[in-house]
């Protein structure tokens, strides 16, 4: 069953106007149907009334910037989601995707999260299936058109419990992990074979990523391997400075223009040669005034940018930055809190904040076109519960968000008006993925479900 519903979308003189579009899944455990649109609004009931959506806010829109018309670039389809954060630069911009979208099937991938483990590998879609990894570093393949199972296998050592890996990637028929047992490993695509694997002393908590044959990996100890993809010899390697706690989780290095952008749990931003791993300048994204505990740590956890001259990133101890890639000057800096990899479309940046804020920055100077406050917890009355929201990502005229209560949100990427929500099976604290006008979403319990 298709639900369709028009744009809203008013054409200018130039072609490009305002977007207000809606998102529509079907969504299945009770073969129901939840728009994404908001629904007209119910007679009111008794009783109290609580603000979920107001506290606190971090930012403000900058006013001058608050009556200004965001203008994006038109929606373009992507065939494959190869590696974390999309392609090897983390730019994806403006996906397109249909405006009427249905579940097309949900698979079980097999370990979920629970007290003692965590799902951390984003999926990735490339060569006609998609690639997962499960919170016991199992990886499968399912194919794309149908879910049915290609093929699984087990990557984890039988002396070896360390289940927390990093992630996947793909490149030349070639699928490649980073675990939490500090190998990585490269498989064929097709059938799961092992190709190789390279030990490199330190678990790793981020996906690799992958350009050009080679292999860029970030251990927990601050370490970047460059591994050749076909062999999996080290190339070169270099070493951050050492941290003791960090966010669960990592930044997958960014890499473009043969430059690799690595992210450190220290707070460093370092761009080095992708030839032979020499420094070509270095950055620490922390700031003084931040209080709270998650900002103490000084990692960066959200993937960095590299977005045509330059290069976009965010620190869990307060800073967004946008620094010159050539020359590691930075061109603009704001002082806010996330640990979410930002999203960039044409002339726009768009955030989570650890305060549950969506905020759409200028990619010229930082200034704050708007700001929108997301529920902050599953019980606002007790302020009990906190929502931990994951994204976003941009596809077809919406910001489309997922959080640990259990619910997916659009967003409108011109306002920050909700357009809609809709249920998840489980808890989401992995970010969604879009490739071949297909929306993939991974729940806690390990169920990935396909809409299109």
């Amino acid at each position: 069953m298709n639900i369709s519903f028009p744009s809203t979308r008013p054409i200018n003189c130039c072609g490009v106007g305002l977007t207000v579009i809606s998102l529509i899944i079907l969504l299945s455990a009770c073969s129901t149907v939840e728009s994404w649109m908001r629904p007209k609004d119910p007679p009111p009931l008794d009783g109290d009334r609580i603000a979920i959506l107001t506290h606190n806010r971090s930012l403000t829109a900058d006013l001058e910037l608050s009556n200004q018309r965001i203008l994006l670039p038109a929606p373009t389809p992507n065939a494959t989601w190869p590696q974390a954060g999309g392609y090897a630069n983390h730019a994806m911009h403006h996906i397109a995707i249909k405006d009427s979208l249905s579940r097309a099937w949900s698979v079980d991938i097999g370990s979920g999260a629970d007290e003692d483990e965590r799902l951390n590998a984003q999926p990735i879609v490339a060569d006609g299936m998609v690639f997962t990894m499960d919170a016991t570093t199992q990886v499968r393949a399912f194919d794309e058109a149908t879910g049915s199972e290609v093929w699984s296998v087990e990557l984890e050592p039988e002396d070896d419990h360390s289940h927390i890996g990093g992630g996947l990637a793909f490149d030349d028929g070639r699928v490649f992990a980073t675990t939490g047992f500090a190998e990585v490993i490269a498989l064929e695509a097709k059938t799961g074979k092992e190709l190789w694997r390279r030990n490199v002393v330190a678990p790793m908590r981020a996906a690799p990523t992958v350009r050009g044959g080679r292999v860029f990996a970030v251990t927990l100890n601050n370490q970047l391997f460059a591994l050749n993809s076909v062999t999996g010899e080290i190339i070169w390697r270099h070493r951050g400075l050492p941290e003791v706690a960090s966010v669960l989780g990592g930044a997958s290095p960014a890499v473009d223009r043969g430059i690799v952008v690595v992210a450190y749990t220290s707070g460093e931003l370092i761009a080095l040669k992708v030839e032979n791993g020499r420094v070509l300048w270095q950055d620490a994204l922390v700031t003084a005034g931040q209080t709270n505990a998650l900002s103490s740590l000084t990692g960066i956890r959200g993937r960095p940018i590299i977005d045509r001259d330059r290069v976009l990133a965010i620190s869990n101890a307060g800073l967004l930055v946008a620094i010159d890639i050539r020359t590691g000057r930075r061109i603009w800096d704001r002082e806010v809190v996330g640990i979410e990899s930002p999203w960039v479309a044409g002339n726009y940046l768009y955030l989570l904040t650890t305060e549950s804020e969506i905020v759409a920055f200028s990619r010229a100077n930082g200034r704050v076109h708007w700001v929108r406050s997301l529920p902050r917890y599953e019980d606002p009355k007790d302020l009990e519960d906190p929502i931990i929201w994951t994204g976003p990502i941009l596809a077809s005229d919406r910001l489309i968000v997922a959080g640990s209560n259990e619910e997916a949100l659009a967003i409108s990427p011109y306002s920050g008006r909700i357009l809609g929500v809709v249920k998840m099976p489980d808890a989401v604290t992995v970010a969604p993925v879009v490739a071949n006008g297909s929306v993939y979403f991974l729940a806690d319990d390990a169920e990935l479900v396909a809409y299109r």
